[in-house]
């Protein structure tokens, strides 16, 4: 298993040859051939107990993250031959596991960690060998994050974390987890908070299931009762947690944004592109009102995709994308669940009944997506939350009248 022979000085044509040869060696033939037939004739030779097996390979080539440098995982290489790369590897559909590491932990460690920090966390995660997730929300403190009562108190060189996080996305399987909580409870509410990497694995932390409609457990809530973390796991200053997680919080608003935006896959359903292909497979292409809603939607989502290229592009460049990436996450939630719905509709009744099975896996994938889009307008910040957030920043508005702005965190009420 090779990592791909790339320098930073190649041309992008050198860099291609090279994925190019990488791909031929490395990815396996059945793959490879089912990748040129379409999405289905791929799912159909590769389950993902096969790609997780496989998935090291794709790891070690430094083609999970070419831009990082390599002592992190990656090639070092320009975002120009990164995007060249992505072209050769789209048909392959080789998606990057363990997404919250990669883009909402990365994030907070190349902007505030340490050098120690990055070398120890970052070709773990890269590798998917320690997966994690993001212990930010609780019951009280969901789009008014900054109130957040999770407590974390000095003891020597450690902190000692108490309190509840909830919709903690893959807790269940997180190794590590980044953690936002309050050391200063005098301090107004978005200070005196602090930013940590908190090991899942150890007796203080409780992860219980929360079910899905769609029968899933993707979320999870968290119990924090006497937890540890070592001081050297700080990421940033003390009480600056603000400041250190709105780089998490920015880059998860942009990996949930959808098409073009590189992250996770969990977002629900299928692409436009799929209702041209179902309105084909049952009949209803020739109507020139379906036509007209998939092309609309056709043409949004190509929209939302070049919103997302040029946040990624900043993130390249090692801008930090701000405001931006809540136009594509206010974009994407509505667009979603629009093509979601029209999926359906144009499943019929197929999409309403199905045989009777024990399999999990038995409920058509159509209404699944339908099913799991619901939940766009709330993760990755709230559509209303985002849209504050686009009216002050970008806009220009008047920020809405804060009452209790200034005053200690203690001081302030809660629910």
């Amino acid at each position: 298993m090779m990592r791909v022979s790339v320098t930073d000085g190649d041309s992008v044509a050198e860099v291609v040859a090279a994925v190019e040869q990488w791909v031929a060696a490395e990815v396996p033939q059945a793959w490879r051939t089912a990748a040129a037939a379409g999405p289905g004739a791929l799912r159909a030779v590769r389950s993902v107990t096969d790609y997780r097996h496989w998935y090291p390979a794709f790891a070690r080539s430094g083609l999970v993250v070419p831009t990082w440098p390599p002592e992190y995982g990656g090639l070092g290489i320009s975002d120009a031959a990164a995007r060249a790369i992505e072209e050769v590897l789209r048909p392959l559909r080789l998606n990057r596991l363990n997404p919250l590491g990669l883009n909402n932990a990365a994030a907070a460690l190349f902007s505030h960690g340490t050098e120690q920090q990055r070398l120890r966390f970052l070709p773990p995660i890269v590798h998917n060998e320690e997966k994690w997730c993001q212990l930010f929300s609780e019951p009280g403190a969901g789009s008014d994050l900054a109130s957040l009562a999770t407590r974390a108190v000095p003891d020597g060189d450690d902190w000692v974390i108490t309190g509840q996080k909830v919709w903690t996305t893959w807790a269940d399987e997180a190794d590590f987890a980044m953690l936002l909580a309050r050391t200063d409870p005098q301090q107004p509410k978005h200070k005196g908070l602090t930013y940590f990497l908190l090991d899942m694995h150890q007796a203080g932390v409780q992860v219980r299931p929360l079910r899905q409609i769609t029968g899933e457990c993707e979320f999870n809530e968290v119990f924090l009762d006497g937890a540890r973390v070592p001081d050297a796991h700080r990421v940033g200053e003390l009480n600056d947690g603000w400041r250190v997680s709105a780089s998490t919080l920015s880059s998860e608003r942009q990996m949930v944004s959808g098409s073009g935006s590189g992250g996770m896959g969990r977002l629900g359903g299928f692409s436009a592109e799929r209702l041209i292909t179902l309105a084909q497979e049952t009949g209803r292409w020739p109507d020139p009102v379906i036509r007209g809603k998939i092309m609309r939607l056709w043409a949004q989502e190509r929209v939302r995709g070049w919103t997302n290229a040029r946040v990624r592009s900043a993130l390249s460049a090692g801008q930090s994308p701000g405001a931006a990436s809540s136009i594509g996450k206010v974009h994407q939630a509505s667009l979603n669940q629009q093509i979601q719905d029209l999926m359906v509709d144009l499943l019929g009744t197929a999409a309403v009944a199905w045989p009777a099975t024990d399999d999990p896996d038995a409920l058509p994938p159509e209404v699944h997506g339908m099913l799991r889009s619901l939940a766009n307008a709330t993760e990755g910040g709230t559509t209303d939350i985002n849209k504050n957030i686009l009216g002050e920043r970008v806009l220009g508005l008047p920020r809405e009248p804060d009452p209790w702005k200034g005053k200690p965190w203690k001081d302030v009420p809660r629910s």
